[in-house]
């Protein structure tokens, strides 16, 4: 076994593991404060990236920078209208009715993308992140190194946020005892719109460092989103730190299969590492 191969796997599986990490941190954030989940979640990373995508194309702004500059900020307000329009008024709906409304927000996002841009796969060509480079015989590319590092800054800035900061401390408060919170004067309403504005931020910061390297197309999201939901429930529900920690097992998972047996294997082998953390660790890897 080439020793070469499997650390350049390992390199590969980190470098997209942060971003599943990323995508399911804002998924495990709504989850653990309000109690729904998003299955609309994947399709916000595909317009992220459209949005992105469009932005080089017909304003020439490089992804680099119009993820803070635009693609953010905009993800951002989608997440607080999604909230008021959707989310707000299926709260207290049965389970079912959540699922169902929040998948058919996915159709219909998925839908207009395939209306207006066609089921064609698309890629961003002379943005500012290209090329590769060797460290110690290993192949790392600039967009998936620049890409870690970013996930990396924006992961520790939702830590120091979620723990240092008032408002960061009234939304664990919120997650751990919504009634609770509520008596000691925290608005439970603004925190619902708070991290659902995260959530699809930290989704849509995910789509826009994809573009640098990553197809476009309307159904992109899919994948990234079912890793997402065995993210979180392998990191353990409502856990920020499972959810890293999950997002680069995943990743590794992927990439050390893709190169040794076949990348067609990927969601078998990824089920079967969820498998086994469930039949042990029943309360996943961030759970007590």
């Amino acid at each position: 076994m080439n020793l070469a191969v499997i650390f350049q796997a390992i390199i590969n599986g980190i470098s997209i593991g942060f971003v599943y990490s990323i995508v399911a941190l804002g998924l495990t954030l709504i989850w653990g404060t309000m109690r729904i989940i998003n299955f609309a979640h994947g399709d916000f990373l595909m317009m992220g990236m459209y949005a992105t995508f469009w932005i080089f194309m017909l304003i020439k702004i490089d992804p680099l920078l119009s993820c803070l500059l635009i693609v953010m900020p905009v993800s951002f307000g989608a997440g607080l209208l999604y909230y008021r329009v959707i989310l707000k008024h299926i709260l207290k709906r049965e389970v079912i009715t959540q699922i169902l409304a929040t998948f058919g927000v996915g159709i219909i996002l998925q839908s207009i993308a395939m209306f207006f841009w066609k089921p064609d796969y698309r890629i961003i060509r002379g943005n500012i992140l290209s090329g590769t480079f060797r460290f110690v015989g290993i192949s790392i590319g600039i967009p998936q190194f620049v890409t870690s590092i970013i996930c990396i800054i924006a992961m520790l800035a939702l830590f120091y946020f979620l723990n240092r900061t008032k408002t960061g401390l009234a939304i664990r408060a919120t997650t751990l005892n919504k009634e609770a919170a509520a008596l000691v004067g925290i608005n439970i309403e603004n925190i619902y719109y708070l991290v659902v504005g995260i959530g699809i931020s930290l989704v849509g910061l995910a789509g826009n460092l994809l573009t640098n390297y990553y197809y476009v197309f309307p159904n992109v999201g899919m994948s990234f989103a079912l890793f997402a939901y065995v993210i979180i429930v392998l990191g353990g529900l409502g856990s920020v730190k499972g959810a890293l920690a999950g997002g680069l097992i995943l990743g590794i998972v992927t990439s050390l299969t893709g190169a040794f047996l076949n990348p067609a294997f990927k969601y078998i082998a990824v089920f079967l590492v969820y498998l086994m953390v469930v039949v042990i660790k029943p309360e996943g890897l961030g759970g007590r």
